[in-house]
């Protein structure tokens, strides 16, 4: 049996997540244990659920409650996971709920999620697969929903882990998660001090046996087709800034300086097309 809440207002304080905590303040909310994050309709929750995330509450409208309550339950069974158990369930009707700015997005749904503690940098290194890894390293990507395209290709075309810099913006906020579409809660990932990778990020990659490949235009550039890239054994692809691109001692560091052949007159593309581009050229896809 589920634990349904009916409710008339917000004012009640265990709906702070959903209307009064701001991004920063859900990350920070069990400081110094891993936050909140809210995640956005009944498929980025059930992915979160199947990914081993724990639901602290649901907020769900009135109006197709059985159809994604039945379709949670349903995949939270075919799963073989704990599913929702006694979660406190808040339902609302739409016009209470169109008070929820965007609310007409979420598709019904809306969920406040434990985080999970991520892996350190040897943890998460560690945990890829022997024979021929490929990860993706995110430099200062401040936009969330390219970080959500991102991983959302990642996740298709056989990278295998993602590593993102703590002055990128955050996998799990709301607008990341949705546009990725749960793939945030399939692919491995961590974060990684932007000044640990400022200072030392190249190096110790290295010390993992990975050679890297920096995404920018310069005079040694090579194809991302270029037939030595899937001879390395250990690949890391750099995805910098949506602006400015990677840093120059990212570049001048980097083992590979790689570029997507481009018409005449045009420079480059936003970095979730590159990112696609690069990983289905680099990537291990299963077909």
């Amino acid at each position: 049996m589920h634990n349904l809440n009916f409710l008339t207002d917000f004012t009640g304080q265990a709906l702070d997540p959903y209307v009064r905590l701001n991004e920063g303040q859900l990350y920070h909310f069990n400081d110094p244990h891993p936050g909140l994050f809210i995640a956005e309709s009944p498929k980025v929750i059930e992915r979160a659920l199947r990914a081993g995330y724990r639901p602290a509450s649901l907020l769900v409208e009135e109006g197709v409650l059985k159809r994604d309550l039945a379709d949670l339950d349903h995949e939270m069974a075919v799963h073989n996971t704990a599913g929702l158990g006694q979660t406190p369930i808040y339902v609302a009707n739409r016009q209470l709920l169109n008070q929820l700015p965007g609310y007409n997005l979420l598709r019904g749904a809306l969920a406040a999620m434990h985080r999970i503690e991520r892996p350190d940098l040897t943890s998460f290194l560690a945990s890829m697969p022997n024979g021929h890894p490929r990860i993706a390293v995110l430099e200062n990507v401040v936009n969330p929903s390219n970080i959500g395209a991102i991983f959302r290709s990642a996740a298709a075309l056989g990278i295998d882990g993602v590593i993102v810099t703590s002055d990128s913006a955050d996998p799990l906020y709301r607008r990341s998660s949705r546009v990725s579409m749960g793939t945030v809660f399939q692919i491995p990932w961590t974060y990684l001090d932007a000044q640990t990778w400022y200072t030392e990020g190249i190096s110790l990659l290295h010390r993992f046996g990975y050679q890297t490949a920096a995404m920018a235009l310069r005079h040694n550039t090579v194809r991302i087709d270029d037939p030595q890239l899937n001879q390395v054994p250990k690949l890391a692809i750099i995805l910098g800034s949506e602006g400015p691109g990677l840093r120059t001692t990212t570049i001048q560091e980097s083992d590979f300086t790689i570029k997507i052949p481009m018409a005449p007159e045009v420079d480059s593309l936003n970095v979730a097309a590159a990112s696609a581009l690069a990983f289905w050229e680099l990537g291990n896809r299963q077909s």
